[in-house]
């Protein structure tokens, strides 16, 4: 049996989607939220387009569910957590973005938001420490390090249209 496929959507100024399909052809999604929450959505199977069920968990409890799932579990787009309260993330640049193309420095990442982009991903490069003249381009992924709330900012200002 081959393993299944996860599917993933980001959802600017939401976080990121799941979507599975199990074995029994059942569809089900869970929506990581940028605060941590999660809400797990089954859908039926005469209509796989209808939400059967809806469950919000807070991220303590979704948490509690990861390590009874899968204790080695951890969040694609988070890349770490520190005691101290940082944060390293994925954020991708949408081809929509309106810093496609535009210059890092234009974003003003760090003035705004305490954030650092510590590297870019583009196709198969890492671009580390790039500078503010570095060019945006739509599809790149940007790690993007800081406080919880300065990089969810980041990406809130990064997924603006």
């Amino acid at each position: 049996m081959s393993a299944p496929r996860l599917r993933t959507t980001p959802l600017p100024g939401i976080g990121v989607r799941y979507d599975l399909v199990t074995r029994e052809q059942r569809q089900l999604s869970v929506v990581a939220h940028r605060d941590g929450a999660r809400t797990v959505n089954l859908y039926r199977t005469d209509d796989p387009d209808s939400c059967a069920q809806s469950l919000r968990l807070t991220g303590a409890e979704a948490g509690a569910l990861i390590d009874a799932l899968m204790p080695s579990h951890h969040s694609a787009s988070l890349l770490y957590t520190t005691d101290l309260g940082l944060v390293a993330e994925r954020v991708e640049v949408a081809a929509t973005s309106r810093w496609n193309g535009r210059l890092l420095g234009e974003t003003r990442m760090r003035t705004e938001t305490g954030a650092s982009i510590v590297a870019v991903l583009r196709r198969a490069e890492a671009i580390p420490s790039p500078a503010p003249d570095f060019r945006l381009a739509g599809g790149d992924t940007l790690i993007v390090v800081g406080t919880r709330e300065g990089v969810d900012a980041a990406a809130a200002i990064l997924g603006r249209e």
